[in-house]
């Protein structure tokens, strides 16, 4: 087992190698020049379109509901465990590079949002589109769209839901002493009566919750730092002396800090990984741009509002601990009993505000509405791919219910037992559906910005824009070919 367990870690170290981290940050520069900071000029325009609706469309699932579900597949145990390890392995300035990653990443979101859009399809009176769908479409290229299918029902359906459950029962358990089966047994009932609602369910229940925690949150920060308010100045000017390799201790590891910040930013906003877009596609819009635009924002609350939350209570308090990755020697110690960086470093520094039984409870409920919602979201990006596999079969129900059955199961399973093994096999999963997705966007990018064109040329003119892929020599986005907008 031990050996499996070491060929798996090192398929999901190959896979998730700084190569993908490169890519992942180069693509999103590239972006972000290619749209001139489109994440910059339009952020007025995202705000007005969160709360927009297309009235003239009765298919799909509202603007500020796809942000929601995309939110709720974003903020996740990433942002309060994440981070934590970020600082850990990185020091403070590794959150700047998470804020750089975030902001250029923006750009990513839009472009795969926006092909999204172009290439959805109405199928069961719902919108689908996402990865697989401008693959195939847009590329012209089954086999590859099959393969990132595939890679999500396993990845999203069945490996990466345990992970969440998992932390939503240690949670629980470290706060209340409870059993940790009871724990799944809960979140596997909760999450059957939302999931059985197919995506209207998930979409309501989403743009409730996700937004509502996310706020409640950043509040929680904002007493924290009211709190320690003589704090602040240092909390900032070691973050940015940090990220820019001047900080008297965390100096000599300027590239740990980069390396951290960046590939912990990618794990959280998601941006370029591929799972943005299948919600995207649900959404119903005049015009692709519109979608993209409101992805770009989710990716901003996530980093920049919650994984900054988590941040600046850690620091402010400084209940973390630095240690070099490379020597192991520990560069920074906290005065408190902290070891390797965990969720410890938060309830820590919740706990100097209302004592540490009622922060591990606070922090327990705010990891369980996290990873809950994050567990709803998996489950939609599967059950889309799932549509993508067999949406022309009859057995497309009998295969969406296998997959509710093996998520429900995989929930349960995930909260009494977890395997590092489990969330290696997920990165490998998530990993893989990045590299193909990376891939495909740029090469597909070109649509992406004339649809971008066409949406200001309309504004200018003082028109609603709407979208006409004939105009643009758009082929394969059939859905808008029709005039069914």
């Amino acid at each position: 087992m031990n050996t499996l367990e070491n060929i798996i870690a090192t398929i999901s170290g190959w896979v998730w190698s700084p190569a993908l981290v490169g890519l992942c940050l180069l693509a999103a520069l590239y972006f972000s020049l290619r749209t001139r900071f489109v994440q910059v000029r339009h952020f007025g325009e995202m705000c007005r379109l969160l709360f927009s609706t297309d009235k003239e469309q009765k298919t799909g699932i509202s603007s500020f509901q796809a942000f929601a579900m995309a939110l709720s597949g974003r903020v996740g145990t990433g942002n309060i465990v994440g981070v934590a390890t970020a600082i850990g392995y990185g020091g403070p300035g590794a959150i700047v590079w998470m804020w750089i990653i975030a902001f250029l990443g923006a750009g990513s979101a839009f472009v795969e949002a926006t092909l999204s859009q172009i290439y959805k399809e109405i199928h069961g009176g719902q919108f689908r589109g996402g990865p697989s769908y401008y693959i195939e479409k847009g590329l012209r290229c089954k086999w590859l769209a099959v393969i990132f299918a595939v890679v999500t029902v396993i990845a999203c359906g069945m490996l990466m839901p345990p992970v969440q459950s998992n932390s939503i029962a240690t949670a629980f358990v470290d706060a209340l002493h409870v059993n940790p089966l009871w724990i799944g047994l809960i979140v596997a009932f909760v999450l059957g009566l939302v999931i059985i609602g197919g995506a209207t369910r998930i979409a309501r229940v989403a743009e409730i919750i996700a937004p509502f925690m996310a706020i409640l949150y950043v509040l929680l920060a904002i007493i924290v730092l009211i709190v320690n308010a003589q704090a602040i100045p240092e909390v900032f000017s070691d973050m940015i002396r940090g990220a820019l390799g001047t900080h008297e201790i965390f100096g000599g590891i300027i590239g740990s800090t980069i390396a951290w910040g960046v590939k912990r930013g990618i794990y959280s906003n998601e941006a370029g990984q591929g799972t943005g877009p299948i919600v995207a596609g649900a959404a119903k819009v005049s015009h692709p741009v519109k979608q993209g635009l409101v992805q770009a924002f989710s990716v901003y609350v996530d980093t920049l509002l919650v994984c900054t939350a988590t941040a600046v209570m850690i620091l402010a308090v400084k209940t973390y601990n630095v240690v070099d990755a490379s020597s192991g020697q520990i560069l920074y110690q906290s005065a408190y009993n902290l070891g390797a960086p965990d969720v410890s470093y938060t309830t820590t520094a919740i706990s100097t505000l209302i004592g540490h039984t009622a922060s591990g409870i606070v922090v327990a409920i705010a990891l369980a509405f996290f990873a809950f919602t994050t567990i709803m979201a998996y489950y939609y990006y599967a059950e889309t791919s799932v549509v993508y596999l067999f949406g022309k079969s009859k057995r497309e129900n009998t295969f969406i219910w296998i997959l509710r059955l093996c998520i429900l199961l995989a929930v349960v399973y995930g909260s009494v037992k977890t395997a590092k093994a489990a969330w290696d096999l997920g990165d490998i999963g998530v990993g893989a559906m990045a590299w193909i997705n990376i891939i495909a966007i740029l090469l597909l990018s070109p649509k992406a910005l004339k649809s971008l064109r066409s949406y200001e040329k309309q504004q200018k003119e003082g028109k609603e824009p709407k979208f006409n892929p004939h105009d643009l020599n758009i082929k394969g986005a059939d859905f808008w070919a029709k005039g069914e907008n």
